[in-house]
């Protein structure tokens, strides 16, 4: 998790280059959309909308959309129906599709689920940690170092979840990553705007004393870290709310 006032939503290259890349990487497991257009197209403005390349209240359309991806509008529409069903669009029939604003219910409740699941895989690596567990999560956290310096507030947050994904591999139920990764999305917009060198340099910190906790087997400590690493979630929000009031419910 990351803070910090400083954030940069406008400064993100928006041309579809990037978001194309993304795309490419395929839906999220178990989309039934998975491997079609439209999934790559769930993916690539899912990632737009959570990282604020899409604002909360900003107007989008499917000709739109379907240009600047070059795909036809078919799949766009699909993909605007599972966005919506996930809570990121809101589809008006007949009039212009909105990016939602940003619900702090939902993200209590995606705290809520990324914790509950979280605590438990930090408990089952610190149980019976690996040998290769110390030198994989350093090596994940020297990458974190290097893109907070570069203050590439992207690649920082691409690491940041690599970091707990790979925890949940570590744990053997890197599944369970997928599970709070569906449900995180409100979440992670809220990360996005708070992103900064202030914040990822105690995001750093944070990932450093869970991994010495995890190396040495220590489950309370561990649990303990990761609970107050989440936990800021909270925090996150209300500084959030007070600094962009336009883009929450």
């Amino acid at each position: 998790m990351e803070d910090s006032k400083e954030a940069d939503p406008d400064g993100r290259q928006t041309s579809h280059g990037p978001m194309m890349e993304s795309a490419r990487n395929g839906a999220k497991v178990g989309e039934p959309l998975e491997g079609t257009i439209a999934g790559r197209m769930v993916v690539a403005l899912r990632d737009d909308i959570v990282s604020m390349g899409l604002k909360p209240g900003d107007v989008i359309s499917e000709s739109d959309i379907a240009a600047r991806y070059g795909v036809s509008r078919q799949p766009v529409r699909e993909a605007f129906i599972r966005l919506a069903q996930q809570g990121l669009l809101l589809i008006r029939p007949k009039r212009a599709t909105v990016v939602k604003k940003i619900s702090p219910d939902g993200v209590r409740q995606s705290r809520f689920i990324r914790e509950s699941i979280e605590v438990e895989i930090i408990r089952r690596v610190a149980t019976d940690p690996g040998p290769d567990v110390a030198d994989v999560l350093a090596r994940l956290i020297a990458d974190q170092e290097v893109a907070s310096e570069a203050k590439d507030s992207r690649g920082f947050h691409q690491l940041d979840e690599l970091f707990h994904r790979t925890l949940a591999r570590l744990a053997g139920v890197e599944y369970a990553w997928q599970l709070i990764d569906d449900h995180k999305m409100q979440l992670d917009r809220v990360r996005y705007l708070t992103l900064g060198v202030s914040s990822t340099q105690r995001a750093i910190a944070e990932h450093r004393i869970i991994a010495e906790a995890v190396v040495k087997g220590d489950v309370a400590a561990a649990e303990a870290a990761m609970r107050a690493h989440l936990g800021r979630a909270e925090v996150l929000l209300s500084q959030t709310i007070e600094d962009f009031p336009d883009y929450f419910e």
